[in-house]
């Protein structure tokens, strides 16, 4: 991986990370056509560089993680369906993870259901984030293990069927995407340890710069998507994931199959 591929990639999470459009779909194509997929560092680099994703979370909504310990308890609950899941799943996850045409399918389908997101839950308005509400929301969430679904997306939809409104929803997801996204890292960290993986010091460096620019687009992200999504919904990033899935699937059965394998 090359210092501009590690920038690419890291703009990449930072904009998507909190987007209802999928950023491991997308770190997965950039790196297919990059042709570094196949390398254990890209598959590293992919899932640590959220760290500095989340912290601008931590960051922008700093107060917020100080206002209570009930706070924490609904995001424990929120994050539980996801260890479960995880740990019951991880073999099949990974083998997702490999496969293009599985990211460009989840795209296509979950834009079609995004178009109707925003008339299926017209009339949510609540704020208040219960016990069972942040359960249902963790459980929405695990359908993200899925590569393309979006996290992001998967858990904002979850918290409107529970009729939350677009930005209490939104927050909500983007608060518990720090524990389920710092417990994805310290796992692959750990299992690249156990595998007797040492990262290089030109690595390590990669990281860095992954993570850096991963916080700062991260940040200009949440700010912009928080109005766009309240004024606007979910319909234009229906279109796009729509359009993106669309062409990777004639890309991949017309021009040049997709593989990262």
């Amino acid at each position: 991986m090359t210092t501009l591929e590690a920038i690419v990639l890291a703009v990449i999470e930072g904009i998507t990370e909190f987007l209802p459009i999928s950023s491991t779909g997308h770190m997965i194509i950039a790196s297919s056509f990059f042709g570094i997929a196949h390398e254990e560092f890209t598959k590293l680099f992919t899932i640590v560089i959220q760290l500095g994703a989340i912290l601008s979370v931590v960051a922008l909504y700093f107060k917020r993680f100080f206002q209570s310990f009930d706070f924490y308890i609904k995001l424990f609950i929120a994050f539980i369906p996801a260890v479960i899941f995880g740990l019951l799943f991880s073999k099949k996850i990974d083998a997702l993870l490999e496969n293009p045409v599985t990211v460009a399918i989840s795209l296509l389908l979950g834009g079609i259901l995004l178009l109707k997101v925003d008339d299926w839950f017209s009339g949510s308005s609540r704020t208040e984030i219960t016990y069972k509400t942040a359960l249902k929301i963790g459980v929405f969430q695990c359908l993200a293990m899925i590569p393309g679904v979006s996290r992001s997306g998967a858990s904002i939809v979850g918290g409107m069927s529970q009729k939350l409104n677009r930005t209490a929803a939104a927050e909500f997801s983007f608060f518990l995407a720090v524990p389920t996204m710092l417990g994805a890292t310290v796992k692959k960290c750990y299992d690249f340890y156990k595998a007797g993986y040492v990262l290089t010091e030109q690595e390590t460096n990669l990281l860095i710069i992954g993570n850096i620019v991963a916080f700062i687009v991260a940040l200009l992200a949440i700010k912009s998507f928080i109005g766009f999504l309240t004024k606007n919904g979910f319909k234009v990033f229906g279109y796009y994931r729509i359009a993106i899935g669309i062409a990777l699937l004639l890309i991949h059965f017309f021009i040049h199959p997709l593989t990262i394998i």
